[in-house]
């Protein structure tokens, strides 16, 4: 492949599927009746001084009121950044115009000021090309045609609600959540083509703001108060912090200047409550207390002089607020990660069953869209208000096969769902040297409890054919919050000298709550000793069910180099018919707010024909960026390790990639390829497997609905197997949705398969069914899972592998750090050599 040549167009949908049952389902996309037919006139917005776009749209929606006549009638729409279109040409003089925009805020008259507005004139937007696109006569995506159309499609929504990305949210149905947080409702709405016409897709959604209202009531929440009035003591330390970081940037509006309600930004908490926090008086130069300035220059007596104040705007000018004078601007969203209840609350409050959620699309589509929308009626554009009815197929599940002594060796699900009643693991490990630590004291966790859940451990391992020789393994207490490095070695040489050979597992009992434990753990386990570790949180071990025990069973056989379950080869003739390897790769980035800069990036490969066991491979790159840079190496890592297992090399290779955006395709694509190449060649020259190249996504906004009782679940979801590729897919390209898993609560999330490059010729077919059954092949459930399996153990490995920066390493993806904090490039240890060969990532 030459770097320099143009990227080679994605391959072409082959013929339609046929596998499977036809059905049809409803889908939340609604389709644009009819296009513009003349050229859209694109205009360049510069807008002086720059603003966020909420203000740009302020300004731009003030120049087009005060100039609506000098406009000739003509109605242009306005992205909130720099992009005007216009269905018709403004009449400008010349093809630069400036304006000058007297500018005014709604809730502060007094703050006016002068904006300047230049517009240019860019080109026409030729839209005949738009209908070869849809047609599936031109290859080529009219990006320009379709963002002019988003655009028209946004700009009436944008002027009513808040905008957040690609969604529109209000505040009517707002929730409070725990410690002063709100979720609003809104819709998502982008424009996608399909064969033949372009659709809107839309869906509901949520986000997380800030509750407006007194800063007193928020401080309260935050800090786990019932109400303002439980702050009547001085806070800590701690709580000080806490204010901090959660706080850091909000906008707050002051109460006690009567009509002037002036706007500014949280920087921090002071050190000193509000009656010791002392400043230099301008008048005398005077050192004065802001509790005793609000006294004698407001008359307003402090209630809370013992709580800290607001340090806002610029910090170093030490301009201070007390906190009971602040009320919090409405419509601010809520940045940082939710915590734990935080995020339960928001799952709750947005699970909703598929019959709800539809209801409140096909509403949200007039909510958006009016019916009498002038500027749709200006461009010449119509919208469909009735959800498409597409195409479908529900393909047949796979037979499951066990070991063959298991009274039932063989089951096919029903639902994406089964059991392992009377089913022994395919391969099951025997388990000779272990010990178990409980992280805590003997009075938190009684040793004949421990004993007790022990025995059933054992006992349901030995029915699903995992088998323990030593039953009674030695039991150790160790401080949660000591040092785990230390306890783990002493559980490992205890488990060695008890049975006198090389310890194949720990098993943790941890206290419920806290990541850095289990994430020390695992460390400590992956990358000093090298040796498998199983954590049970204390609430399970007191309640143990036989299920939960057998979950756990299949957990720690993967982890010791078992294997499950597996499927005949007839049913993966793709994998068993020459030797093949499937690999799934993933990059994740640090969270917002995190100290770290660094992505990890993970790949997995399949080291057998039953596509069962996987080996991965890890490294750490610079940070935010998409490609995986070091992916030739990673690869050339597999491939031998798949050589060791299987004696063959791969003469096939299928290689799942999660999270792309289309925006990357092209250009990752590209590099990932020529990577996997190089690999190849550089372990022999004329050695070329031929690859095919998938991207799996799952960040999208597409959901079905069954129209018929028959085609849905209990949870009236569509049945695993469901595949769309006709109505809402690409115009021309070899796309799939495939919803493989049961809905459990809420609506099923389809996956989304884009083959980007094929050299081994998939069908519809072929390529649909080799997706679907491996999802049956997930080796920690008994039920198909939601996205293909390799992809999944790249999000779990790249995931494990964040614990395993030193220091404070695994602070950083649950931190919250403002965005001045000290950005830390973090050492990551590396996987010990003797769990290379097994499932450790499980």
């Amino acid at each position: 492949m030459d770097p320099s040549a143009p990227s080679p167009a994605f391959p072409p949908r082959p013929a339609l599927g046929r596998s499977g049952r036809a059905i049809q389902v409803r889908s939340n996309f609604f389709p644009v009746q009819s296009l513009p037919q003349r050229p859209i006139h694109h205009y360049e917005v510069v807008i002086t001084p720059e603003v966020p776009p909420a203000k740009n749209r302020r300004v731009y929606q003030l120049w087009e009121d005060e100039g609506r006549g000098e406009l000739g009638g003509v109605r242009p729409v306005f992205d909130g950044r720099r992009a005007v279109y216009a269905a018709r040409a403004l009449p400008l003089v010349e093809d630069l115009s400036e304006f000058t925009i007297d500018y005014y805020d709604n809730d502060d008259p007094m703050a006016r000021k002068l904006f300047k507005l230049t517009l240019i004139k860019i080109g026409e937007i030729n839209m005949q090309r738009l209908g070869l696109f849809l047609e599936g006569r031109a290859t080529e995506t009219p990006t320009d045609a379709i963002t002019a159309l988003d655009i028209l499609l946004r700009h009436r929504p944008s002027l009513m609600y808040t905008t957040v990305g690609r969604c529109f949210y209000t505040p009517d149905s707002a929730a409070s959540i725990a410690n002063g947080a709100q979720l609003w409702q809104g819709f998502h709405q982008s424009i996608r083509p399909t064969r033949g016409q372009m659709l809107i897709n839309l869906d509901v959604s949520a986000t997380a703001f800030f509750q407006p209202g007194p800063l007193l009531d928020m401080v309260a929440k935050i800090l786990n108060r019932n109400t303002a009035n439980d702050l009547r003591a001085p806070i800590t330390e701690k709580d000080r912090t806490k204010l901090d970081k959660t706080l850091k940037g909000l906008k707050v509006v002051v109460t006690h200047r009567g009509q002037i309600r002036r706007k500014y930004r949280i920087a921090r908490f002071t050190a000193t409550p509000a009656s010791r926090t002392m400043f230099p008086l301008a008048s005398t130069g005077q050192e004065e207390s802001v509790a005793n300035y609000f006294m004698g220059k407001y008359n307003a007596p402090l209630y809370f002089p013992h709580l800290p104040c607001l340090i806002v705007g610029d910090p170093t000018k030490l301009v201070y607020l007390p906190i009971e004078v602040c009320e919090v601007v409405p419509g601010q969203r809520h940045l940082r990660k939710l915590n734990e209840r935080q995020t339960a609350e928001m799952i709750k409050f947005t699970c909703q069953p598929p019959h709800v959620r539809s209801n409140k699309i096909s509403a949200g589509i007039t909510i958006l869209q009016q019916r009498e929308n002038e500027y749709l009626n200006e461009f010449g554009v119509s919208i469909g208000h009735e959800m498409a009815i597409v195409n479908s197929r529900i393909l047949p599940a796979p037979a499951i096969s066990y070991h063959p002594a298991s009274k039932e060796p063989v089951i096919t699900p029903r639902e994406g769902a089964w059991n392992l009643r009377d089913k022994m693991v395919a391969q099951g490990v025997t388990i000779r040297s272990w010990s178990v630590v409980a992280f805590g004291t003997d009075h938190d966790y009684p040793v004949l409890a421990i004993q007790k859940f022990i025995t059933l451990l054992v006992q349901t391992c030995e029915e699903c054919g995992v088998f323990v020789q030593n039953r009674q393994p030695p039991i150790s207490y160790a401080n949660p919050h000591g040092n785990v490095e230390k306890t783990l070695i002493d559980a490992y040489m205890v488990a060695g000298n008890s049975f006198q050979e090389r310890p194949q597992l720990v098993v943790c009992i941890l206290p419920n709550t806290g990541v850095p434990l289990y994430a020390e753990i695992k460390r400590v386990s992956d990358t000093v000793i090298g040796l498998a570790t199983q954590c049970i949180q204390a609430k399970h071990m007191f309640a143990a069910k036989r299920q939960y025990c057998a979950n756990v069973c299949l957990k720690m056989n993967v982890k010791l180099g078992g294997m499950n379950s597996f499927l005949s080869n007839a049913q993966l003739p793709f994998v068993s018919e020459r030797p093949t390897i499937i690999f799934g790769a993933d990059v994740t980035h640090p969270a917002p707010g995190s100290a770290s800069t660094q992505s990890i990036a993970a790949l997995v490969g399949s080291m057998d024909a039953q596509c069962s066991r996987y080996a991965a491979a890890i490294r750490v790159q610079k940070g935010r960026q998409e490609m995986i840079q070091d992916l030739s190496s990673m690869v050339v890592e597999l491939l031998k390790t798949f050589y060791q297992t299987c004696g063959a090399k791969p003469e096939r290779v299928c290689f799942f990639r999660d999270g792309l955006s289309e925006g990357q395709f092209p250009e990752v694509l590209k590099a990932e390829i020529e990577a996997i190449r190089i690999a190849c060649t550089s372990l022999e020259a004329t050695y070329h497997p031929t690859v095919t190249y998938i991207v799996v996504q799952k960040r999208h906004h597409a959901r079905f609905f069954p129209i018929r009782k028959e085609d849905s679940d209990k949870s009236g979801n569509v049945l695993p197997g469901t595949v769309v590729e006709t109505g809402v897919t690409h115009p021309s390209e070899f796309d799939f949705y495939l919803c493989s898993h049961p809905g459990l609560q809420g609506t099923s999330k389809p996956t989304h398969y884009h083959v980007l490059y094929d050299e081994n010729r998939f069908t519809s077919d072929s390529l649909q069914e080799l997706t679907y059954r491996l999802c049956y092949l997930y080796c920690r459930a008994t039920r198909s899972v939601s996205v293909v399996p390799p992809a999944y153990y790249a999000h779990l490995v790249a995931a494990r592998a964040r614990f395993h920066a030193t220091g404070d390493g695994w602070l950083e993806g649950y931190s919250d750090f403002g965005s001045g904090s000290v950005v830390r490039v973090m050492n990551y240890g590396v996987v010990k050599s003797e769990l290379a060969n097994v499932m450790w990532f499980m």
